[in-house]
C-alpha cells in the first residue's frame, strides 16, 4: 500500500537499504541520490507479444528506470540484459538518442499504415467455453468486411488468452485513416448471432492490446 511504499522510499533515502529489487514500480519518479547502479534483467521482455506499442512502451519503461541512476553528484551506470542488442530500442537507449527512436518508430508505422497513419478497432470475443469463443471468432472472420484499405487480422488468442475463467480471442480491423470505422463495425457485428455466454467487446483506436 501507499504507506508501506513511502516507508521503503524513506529507508532507501536514509541508506538503510543498499540494494533494491523490484518491478517497474521502482521507476515511478523516485529520487534516490545515492543510487549509482541500475541493472535490468530481461530488458527486452516487453518487446514480445502482439502489442503494437511494444517498442514504445519498452523504451519508455527502460528510459524511466535508467533515469533512477546517477541523479545527484555521483555518476551513474546502467546495465541492460538483452537478447536483442541490435533492436532499435536498445540502440537508442545506448546512444541516448530518443529522437532517433521516435523517428524510426514513426517511419515503421507509416510504412505499415498503423496508427496514427491508419486506424484500428479491436474485437475481443470471450466465453467460459473455449470452443464457443473459437466458433464465434471464426464466424466473425468469415463475415469480415473487405474493400480498398480494409483488412481484418485474426482471429488469434489474445495475449491474455485466459483471464478470470474467460477464454479470449482477438481480431483487429485495420483501415485507412479516412475510413469511417463505426458503420463497418455496426454492419459486421450485427450479422453475427452469438450464444448468450459469449461476449463481443469492441475497442476503437485501442490503447491496450492485451
Amino acid at each position: 500500500g501507499p504507506e508501506a511504499a513511502q516507508a521503503l522510499v524513506r529507508a532507501v533515502e536514509a541508506r538503510e537499504v543498499d540494494v533494491l529489487i523490484g518491478t517497474q514500480m521502482v521507476a515511478k519518479g523516485h529520487h534516490f541520490p545515492q543510487l549509482t547502479l541500475v541493472g535490468i534483467v530481461d530488458a527486452d521482455l516487453g518487446l514480445s507479444g502482439g502489442d503494437l506499442r511494444a517498442a514504445e512502451r519498452t523504451y519508455q519503461v527502460l528510459h524511466q528506470v535508467s533515469g533512477r541512476s546517477g541523479r545527484a553528484e555521483k555518476p551513474g551506470r546502467v546495465i541492460l540484459q538483452t537478447w536483442q542488442p541490435e533492436h532499435p530500442v536498445m540502440r537508442a537507449l545506448i546512444a541516448g538518442d530518443r529522437d532517433a527512436f521516435m523517428q524510426h518508430e514513426a517511419d515503421e508505422r507509416k510504412r505499415g499504415g498503423w496508427p496514427p497513419f491508419g486506424r484500428l478497432a479491436g474485437i475481443l470475443v470471450s466465453s467460459p467455453d473455449a470452443a464457443e469463443a473459437d466458433a464465434v471468432a471464426r464466424a466473425l472472420a468469415r463475415s469480415a468486411p473487405s474493400g480498398p484499405g480494409i483488412r481484418v487480422l485474426g482471429p488469434a488468442p489474445a495475449p491474455l488468452a485466459l483471464l478470470r475463467g474467460q477464454h479470449r480471442r482477438r481480431l483487429l480491423l485495420k483501415t485507412a485513416r479516412d475510413q469511417a470505422v463505426q458503420p463497418l463495425l455496426r454492419d459486421w457485428l450485427g450479422a453475427i448471432k452469438a450464444p448468450n455466454r459469449v461476449r463481443i467487446r469492441v475497442d476503437v483506436d485501442p490503447y491496450s492490446f492485451l
